[in-house]
């Protein structure tokens, strides 16, 4: 075993051991100093190895039709060898850049670890992206290859470059048959060491603002980063872990890859095209899922339906991509006995916030900092820490699980680590015994009357409605006020969007929030979302900047008391 291999399991199994000892663990934690690291080679195939180890169920995906199908550590490894020895073959060469698009599917997890043997460069893509959208990733990630279903090879057919098509599942004409890579050696060799710092993973942001950024990221920043990540959901070896999420997107790999593989868990994966909470639930019930991670977005559809239908719930639970409400935090307490333990991070960051097993939850606090991650929140307007501001990360304190950068963008990476901080864009408020409240999104708060509205504090109290299912605040023009904050409102199953529903939501706000928070209009309205479920306020504002562009008019459909 390397170097760099003893010190990234000396990390994980300090983890392990005080997985519900946050204090020592925050403590003493040190993030393992690596040189030459494959994490696919020397942790996945060195499990993969160990007849015991490589035994147990790595992947295990559920159909549709209810059909399913598992592969242990040692099939993943040798498979994952011929895909390897395959894209080798054609053209596949350490640094560059695949364009992977697939669903949750096995190939993707065989390409993915094929592509790290190899040491080239993924490019994660979700399969709802348009030809437009992939023109992007094309262009300016530089890909030299893409891999893609056979049902989404058309959206190439308007996407220039001189790049290899390999197509997964059928391969129509002048593309390379995906299934030809299963013909050949079991038997992986690298062509040279990769160095830790090597680039594995170019992700482009969600672009819920503005342009997608392109996130920089190592063969050690994400697949041992996550040691963070491994550490908040509590994963142990012997854990079914299932978690809800879209491939082509960070918490993918955070929580179907990097996590539960360290800590050799199994990933348990729904292929589902819809979501429907009831099937969910028959999965946690049916396949013995002991730890489960899901969005908001799914979580508000959960409480929707009948939690208490399930036997035996998992052991962990946990929630990220949005900050939870303690609505949906209290509904899952009351059905399962379960805290829902919420987890902040980002594109750029494995979880940097969170609460990890074992400790204290308070109501609507997203936790405290991970082990590794020198959390400060720092005062826009002085640059100074303060108990309120951005989140930010001490950069004096690297932590292994960030982003290199953006890549290719000067301007943006000197703004995002201007001053000694990674600075995310979000603000908190810490409390006394350092537990993080999350605020909102830096451009997502506002004025109101000169008093600050935070539109996640707001949103928490509007679902504690039964008519809410999903509820965004912006700030609407005014002309006494400047602003007044405004609800966009998504009704829950058997209500209609009526003037009594809408007087009775916005009395309800008026009893449950301070007088300056006050809730002044609402409309019924679906709530815009980038492809990865966040909702873009960004739209919301710029309506209402449309809509009260006259101040002495009262557009259709909005409701107030």
């Amino acid at each position: 075993m390397s170097e760099s291999s003893t010190a990234f399991y000396a990390a994980r199994d300090f983890l392990l051991a005080h997985r519900t000892d946050y204090d020592t663990a925050v403590r003493d934690f040190r993030w393992p100093e690596l040189t030459e690291f494959n994490w696919a080679l020397d942790h996945f195939d060195a499990v993969a190895a160990d007849p015991e180890r490589g035994a147990r169920k790595a992947l295990w995906i559920i159909e549709a039709d209810g059909s399913d199908a598992s592969w242990t550590f040692a099939e993943l490894s040798e498979r994952s060898n011929r895909v390897a020895n395959w894209l080798r073959e054609r053209g596949v060469a350490r640094g560059d850049r695949i364009v992977l698009m697939l669903a949750n599917q096995l190939e993707l997890w065989e390409t993915l670890l094929a592509a790290m043997k190899l040491g080239a460069v993924v490019i994660p893509a979700t399969t709802l992206l348009t030809a437009e959208d992939l023109r992007d990733r094309v262009d300016r990630g530089n890909a030299k290859h893409v891999i893609v279903g056979k049902d989404d090879t058309g959206k190439f057919d308007d996407v220039p470059g001189d790049y290899t098509r390999i197509s997964v599942r059928g391969a129509p004409s002048g593309w390379e048959d995906y299934t030809d890579a299963y013909e050949k050696s079991a038997v992986f060799t690298p062509d040279a060491p990769t160095r830790a710092t090597d680039t594995l993973l170019l992700y482009f942001t969600s672009g819920t603002t503005a342009k997608p950024k392109l996130v920089e990221h190592t063969h050690q920043s994400y697949p041992v980063g996550h040691l963070s990540t491994m550490y908040w959901i509590g994963l142990e070896p012997g854990d079914v872990h299932l978690n809800i999420s879209s491939p082509g997107w960070a918490k993918h790999a955070w929580s179907n890859v990097f996590a539960p593989w360290i800590a050799e868990a199994t990933v348990l994966v729904m292929n589902y095209t819809k979501f429907d909470a009831s099937n969910l639930l028959g999965v946690l019930d049916k396949y013995g899922v002991t730890s489960f991670c899901a969005p908001p977005t799914v979580w508000r559809m959960l409480i929707q339906a009948d939690l208490s239908g399930l036997r035996i719930p998992p052991i962990k639970v946990v929630g990220a991509g949005e900050p939870l409400n303690p609505e949906v935090i209290e509904q899952v307490e009351k059905a399962w006995g379960l805290k829902i333990r919420d987890g902040f991070g980002q594109t750029e960051s494995s979880v940097q916030i969170a609460n990890p097993p074992g400790s204290p939850i308070k109501p609507g606090s997203m936790g405290r900092p991970m082990p590794g991650f020198p959390i400060a929140l720092i005062d826009p307007a002085t640059g100074e820490k303060a108990d309120e501001g951005e989140i930010c990360i001490d950069l004096a304190q690297r932590p292994i699980g960030l982003m290199v950068g953006y890549k290719d963008d000067p301007e943006r990476n000197a703004e995002a680590m201007a001053g000694g901080f990674y600075h995310t864009g979000d603000v908190g408020s810490r409390d006394a015994d350092g537990y993080i409240t999350y605020v909102g999104r830096a451009d997502d708060v506002f004025k109101a009357s000169d008093y600050r509205i935070s539109p996640f504090e707001l949103e928490s109290v509007l679902i504690e409605h039964p008519a809410v299912a999903e509820a965004a605040i912006v700030p609407s023009p005014d002309p006494v006020r400047l602003a007044v904050p405004k609800a966009y409102v998504v009704l829950a199953a058997g209500y209609e969007p009526t003037e009594e529903t809408a007087k009775d939501i916005l009395q309800f706000a008026r009893d449950n929030l301070a007088p300056y928070k006050r809730i002044r209009r609402l409309e019924f309205h679906e709530l815009p979302k980038t492809i990865s479920g966040k909702i873009r306020r960004v739209e919301l504002r710029g309506r209402e900047g449309d809509l009260h562009a006259d101040p002495e008019a009262t557009p259709s459909g909005e409701f107030t008391l």
